[in-house]
């Protein structure tokens, strides 16, 4: 099997590194090993593609070698022992979004399904449409696009809200005739697109237009205090998520270097191999901690926001820096991680 990139997880207590087929999870508080398992149930030639931790379970995202199925295989392994439960199919952006000891919710190329963890049966399934639709998640619902038909098949014509509990379904669209831009983020009920012309945020129950921000780009979101960041000009701004009022300002220039944001404040790194991370305060506008020198920092978080280095409720950050680094190899863009490790961050 490849080895690819190394990525990192945290959730639940539970911190957990993959790397090539191999897995391993450390308690997050104190950097005790738990387990160290090999990902043996997916195609030989796969490479691995994400973690995800969730209340007693680890999801492991792998891409199985080119050939007449695309897609992945999302790995289910026990949090506890690194046992491997239950492997399911799922689209190459999508894999699981939420799950537990019972049972695990994958978002597939054409559909989202809820399976039984202990027999693998389907509990419930929702058809999604073609291929290839956006897709967030916020809090218990998660939200995909409908696209428009003939000449409107770039536009978002509605949502699909299903109860990621439940199953249950509600199309959301908005009162004229399709939402305007790209449909980007979903944060506390209200769903965000983003265009040529600014930031637009939606009410995710009925669709309504809630407020516009021009000449803006989203940077993050921080659903602890319901605020968005944009890049407004020469300036970050965090903005109400329902209303749309800015609460914050900052410098736009430390928006390249800002990852995530919990309760006000952001995860910062430097780049460089002895970088540090930092938090900043993005309401007082100053750095408010800084760790030690990290080897050639990695961050790795999902798109989807799921699982990550940053979990929602915690208040440790999962770091992949490098112990060991070799030489290029031939069709590598730059060195290779020989000893990936974890750095726990406090924020």
């Amino acid at each position: 099997m490849s080895q690819a990139g190394a990525y990192a997880a945290v959730g639940g207590g539970v911190a957990v590194i993959g790397f090539g087929t191999m897995v391993t999870a450390y308690k997050a508080a104190t950097g005790q090993l738990l387990w160290h398992a090999s990902i043996t149930g997916v195609p030989t030639g796969s490479v691995m593609v994400g973690v995800r931790v969730f209340p007693g379970v680890v999801a492991v995202g792998m891409i199985p070698p080119a050939g007449p199925s695309p897609g992945r295989d999302e790995v289910i392994l026990s949090a506890a022992t690194g046992r491997e439960i239950r492997t399911y199919p799922a689209a190459t952006y999508g894999g699981a979004i939420e799950a537990d000891t019972g049972k695990t919710v994958v978002v597939g190329a054409r559909s989202v399904t809820a399976y039984a963890n202990a027999t693998g049966h389907v509990l419930w399934s929702r058809t999604t449409g073609p291929a290839g639709q956006t897709w967030r998640v916020s809090g218990p619902d998660l939200y995909v696009t409908v696209m428009g038909n003939g000449r409107d098949q770039a536009v978002v014509t509605g949502l699909r809200r299903i109860d990621l509990r439940t199953g249950a379904e509600r199309l959301v669209r908005p009162p004229r005739s399709a939402f305007t831009g790209t449909f980007s983020d979903a944060v506390d009920g209200v769903v965000l697109f983003s265009g040529t012309d600014g930031v637009r945020a939606y009410s995710g129950a009925t669709g309504r237009p809630l407020w516009r921000r021009a000449a803006a780009v989203l940077e993050l979101a921080d659903s602890g205090r319901d605020t968005v960041y944009l890049a407004s000009g020469s300036k970050l701004i965090g903005v109400s998520v329902v209303s749309g009022t800015v609460v914050s300002s900052a410098a736009a220039a430390v928006a390249g270097s800002l990852y995530s944001v919990s309760d006000g404040v952001a995860l910062a790194l430097d780049q460089g191999g002895l970088g540090q991370a930092w938090g900043y305060d993005l309401s007082t506008r100053q750095v408010v901690w800084t760790s030690g020198p990290l080897p050639w920092p990695h961050f790795f978080v999902d798109l989807s926001g799921l699982g990550g280095s940053a979990s929602p409720g915690s208040d440790i950050v999962v770091l992949t820096t490098c112990a060991e680094v070799g030489a290029a190899g031939p069709s590598a863009a730059g060195p290779v991680c020989l000893r990936p490790e974890l750095a726990a961050v406090l924020v």
